[in-house]
């Protein structure tokens, strides 16, 4: 079972200003440890209340290969199942969502209530013992966190809650809670190890060098932080008209949000909640984007897009832009961690220093190292070590 860090401990180990060992970035084994030690259960974003506003909506995810699904019932009630029939294990569902009446395996046709109960069996004249009760879908733990859906395929992290209360003063004007959705899922499939990404997401100091329309956006003024689940980073708008068309557009057109702070609205504050689930939060939208591991050297980005409720036309104009300025920033990222990829793979690299500025990379380091010992070691240990590692 997973057990997670609860808090980070202070105390100096000398591997603080080293970054991690390249194998760990491939190594099949370590993904194999990383997969029993924390990331099964790690909280996991699947979609927002309001995208299943209606009873019979659902919402589905792939995970660490397996296949979730949240479901409003009759009742009112959102639940999370595992994606499973109890016959013969085929998978109920197929897509990113849907409504149903009632969940029919496409094998059988044993079908399934909203809330999980085995409500419909062919042929139950050949099932002389068995008891419907005990075969309604399983269920998966369910945290609901200002209107987004988590789930956990076992227990052991923090709830998201709790990563977040050191937030939760700085997003409660977001009014997250009656957030909709302005776009669909998509899904990225990339050659990388997942921390390639998410080491990225929180690394400060590559975005004055690769992303020159950011940095015409901030100027020098982007900003990191990391607590003990949660690295926080920020950027301000400057005023000085950007020479990009549609940066320049995005700071001239973007309205006043006026349910925000004067601080914040004008700023891009990003959030990453250990390991992989991250949330870019503007005046104008909110996204949330994910790591998911496929494979140690195969992950699949994972994002969609949500807005309040607003008809000015300079708002949608601003969400157009922001866009189109992110689209160019994601390629320019992919770009940057495929390079950095390659050289995690090759024989030649050792880990490298640290510098003092950057704490979220050291904070992420320190707690793979606690979360895996071996990631301590600079070379992998003897084959097998992963069964007995954690």
């Amino acid at each position: 079972m997973a057990t997670m860090l609860r808090s980070v401990d202070s105390k100096p180990d000398p591997l603080d200003d080293h970054s991690l060992p390249g194998w760990l970035y491939f190594d099949p084994e370590f993904f194999e440890a990383e997969q029993r030690n924390f990331l099964r259960a790690a909280p996991q974003v699947v979609c927002h209340a309001n995208e299943i506003a209606q009873h019979g909506e659902w919402r589905s995810l792939e995970y660490l290969g397996e296949s979730v699904i949240v479901i409003r019932g009759d009742d009112g009630t959102v639940r999370a199942f595992a994606n499973v029939c109890r016959h013969r294990g085929s998978r109920l569902v197929d897509g990113e969502g849907g409504c149903a009446k009632v969940l029919t395996c496409p094998y059988h046709a044993w079908s399934y209530a909203r809330d999980g109960r085995l409500v419909g069996v062919p042929h139950r004249n050949e099932y002389p013992g068995l008891v419907t009760s005990e075969l309604g879908l399983i269920p998966l733990a369910l945290e609901s966190w200002h209107g987004f859906l988590f789930v956990t395929l076992e227990p052991g992290a923090p709830s998201v809650a709790e990563m977040m209360a050191p937030y939760e003063a700085e997003v409660a004007p977001y009014r997250f809670e009656e957030l909709g959705a302005i776009g669909r899922v998509t899904l990225r499939e990339r050659p990388l190890n997942w921390k390639t990404i998410a080491d990225n997401y929180s690394d400060h100091l590559h975005i004055a060098v690769g992303h020159p329309g950011l940095t015409r956006l901030f100027g020098r003024n982007y900003r990191i932080g990391a607590k003990d689940h949660v690295d926080r980073m920020e950027g301000d708008l400057v005023d000085q008209p950007s020479a990009n068309p549609s940066e320049r557009s995005y700071q001239q057109l973007l309205p006043e949000a006026e349910h925000l702070p004067a601080s914040h609205r004008r700023k891009w504050l990003y959030y990453k909640l250990f390991p992989n689930v991250a949330f870019d939060i503007y005046p104008d939208q909110v996204d949330f984007m994910q790591f998911l591991p496929v494979s140690p050297t195969k992950t699949v980005i994972r994002e969609i897009s949500y807005a309040l409720p607003d008809a000015r036309r300079e708002m949608k104009a601003a969400r157009y832009l922001n866009w189109r300025i992110n689209r160019r920033v994601n390629a320019e990222d992919t770009e940057l961690i495929a390079r950095v990829q390659l050289g995690m793979q090759s024989a030649s690299y050792s880990p490298g220093p640290l510098g003092t500025s950057e704490v979220c990379l050291r904070s992420f380091a320190r707690k793979l190292r606690r979360l895996v010992p071996q990631a301590r070691l600079a070379e992998p240990p003897p084959p097998g070590w992963s069964r007995t590692a954690g």
